[in-house]
């Protein structure tokens, strides 16, 4: 399965970096809703695991949250590889806006 691995420095730290975070995925479904199903997460103290379905592909990951910066590492299947780019940037952003 092609990865992706996304580094966002932030200033929030951990904690409120978490708490923002917390509801990414249901914002997600939110904004494109028909187009993702199967929202899971799972967190921990450090960050969490998701996975979803974005336009029938599953995507898994997991963010790993330290005091100055998230790193998200993001699997999708070899099929949503032309895809990339788009899951990536979305991804960023909507990170982004969270931990602004």
């Amino acid at each position: 399965m092609p990865k992706t691995t996304l580094s966002l420095p932030q200033s929030l730290g951990k904690d409120e970096a978490l708490n923002r975070l917390h509801g990414m995925l249901e914002s997600v479904k939110e904004n494109y809703g028909s187009q993702v199903s199967d929202l899971q997460e799972n967190w921990t103290d450090d960050g969490g695991t998701f996975s979803f379905k974005a336009m029938g592909f599953k995507i898994s990951g997991e963010l790993i949250v330290s005091d100055t910066d998230v790193r998200i590492d993001a699997e999708f299947p070899w099929a949503a590889k032309p895809f990339q780019s788009t899951i990536e940037t979305a991804i960023r952003e909507r990170a982004e806006r969270l931990l602004a």
